[in-house]
């Protein structure tokens, strides 16, 4: 786990066992061997608080040091050993985090809400250890005392996502959202929306038309910018003989995420000779170029489409400015060589491409999580690392150029 996934981890845990701590303050003492004892002693205790600063610090060892210490002062401080076992479960000692739960959990005279958070601790180290049954059993048994958890309703969903199970996902899901605050309802329905998706594409698998079709557009009522949604509700009105339904799918990407129009290119490129209306992609592309001069992907998708249609040098014209506005992307390049080969690698041609690529560094569109910072070379939809939904990026390694004349080279 890196660095900005643990302090989350660590972000959620503290908010938790806070959580706890507030909702048994007002129990200070426990009767032990028939005298009644501070259960604040080991909360008080210097160790404590050194151990918590050290955990919100990201620093694991010392505060299972610190903790350790606050916990041998009272062996009843049930706080206390419920962090040192997540605690171990961060440091990846799963088996020891579980022992440490379980053995919470044979203590007599617990409340059902302690209960049910040692229950929700010892799911989450069966989660990480990778006992995905264990975990749903644990995580239900949690609901079964705390019908609300929020926590346990939320790893329960993404369990279910890890499995493929997209209906009992966005059965959780729906949970989560009635007990969110409104101000975080919009993200909820935005996942909502994926898992809607994801759903309609098992029902497509099926060939279940209907049923995909009513999920797509469940999706995109939940929200209208769920690009997958539309990518592949175009797709299936396209295999129902719907070119134009289809069209009017793809072409809602460009109005409610434009940034991401290029994902449908190739299918309105295909599609609009279908409708008789060959010359819509040009215009579409050059249209989109004049509302943002920085978009290299249309001018690469107008290149592309020139070329099939023998216009190369107006192609390798839309290439290399491209190329100006991101000089880093295979891609782009890739594209220029094939064009300087249909033009015999016309030497004043390939010399404007040399200087423009002068201590460019190539890769291959790389987009990257902005949770975890997980890497990709495609984008993808939810991370496969830190499995949040619509995290995904393009990562750019040098800020676009201002536009540049394209003949100012052979001047």
């Amino acid at each position: 786990m890196d660095e900005t996934a643990s302090v989350t981890f660590v972000s959620v845990l503290v908010a938790l066992l806070i959580g706890l701590t507030i909702g048994k303050a007002w129990e200070r003492y426990k009767l032990r061997g028939g005298r009644w004892i501070d259960r604040r002693k080991a909360r008080k205790s210097p160790h404590y608080i050194l151990g918590l600063n050290f955990l919100v610090s990201n620093q694991i060892d010392l505060a299972i040091e610190e903790l350790s210490n606050a916990a041998g002062l009272d062996a009843d401080a049930l706080e206390v050993h419920m962090i040192l076992g997540n605690l171990y479960r961060e440091k990846g000692q799963v088996a020891r985090a579980i022992q440490v739960h379980q053995a919470l959990l044979q203590r007599t005279g617990l409340s059902t809400i302690e209960h049910a958070y040692v229950l929700l601790c010892l799911g989450l180290d069966f989660k990480r250890g990778g006992f995905v049954d264990r975990a749903l059993e644990t995580f239900n048994e949690v609901l079964r005392l705390d019908f609300d958890n929020r926590y346990a309703l939320i790893n329960l969903g993404k369990l279910y996502e890890d499995q493929h199970q997209w209906s009992e996902a966005y059965t959780m899901r729906k949970r989560v959202m009635a007990l969110a605050e409104p101000e975080s309802q919009a993200s909820h329905r935005s996942i909502l929306a994926f898992l809607e998706t994801e759903i309609g594409q098992e029902a497509r698998s099926d060939a279940d038309t209907n049923e995909a079709i009513s999920r797509f557009e469940a999706a995109i009522e939940l929200d209208k910018s769920t690009v997958p949604a539309y990518l592949n509700l175009g797709d299936v009105r396209l295999a129902s003989g719907d070119a134009e339904g289809a069209i009017s799918a793809w072409e809602h990407i460009i109005s409610v995420e434009p940034n991401r129009a290029y994902l449908a290119f190739d299918r309105l490129d295909d599609s609009y000779p279908k409708v008789g209306a060959p010359k819509k992609f040009q215009e579409l592309c050059r249209r989109l170029i004049a509302s943002n001069p920085l978009d290299w992907r249309a001018r690469q998708a107008l290149a592309r489409h020139l070329t099939e249609r023998g216009a190369v040098r107006d192609a390798l014209e839309l290439l290399l400015e491209a190329l100006v506005h991101n000089p880093h992307a295979l891609s782009i390049h890739q594209s220029i060589l094939q064009t300087l080969t249909k033009l015999n690698f016309d030497s004043v041609l390939v010399q404007r491409y040399v200087e423009l690529t002068r201590g460019a560094i190539f890769y291959l569109d790389p987009h990257i999580c902005t949770n975890c910072r997980y890497r990709s070379t495609e984008l993808l939809w939810q991370c496969p690392q830190c499995h949040e939904w619509k995290t995904f990026l393009e990562e750019r390694m040098a800020p676009a150029k201002e536009p540049v004349d394209p003949h100012r080279d052979r001047e």
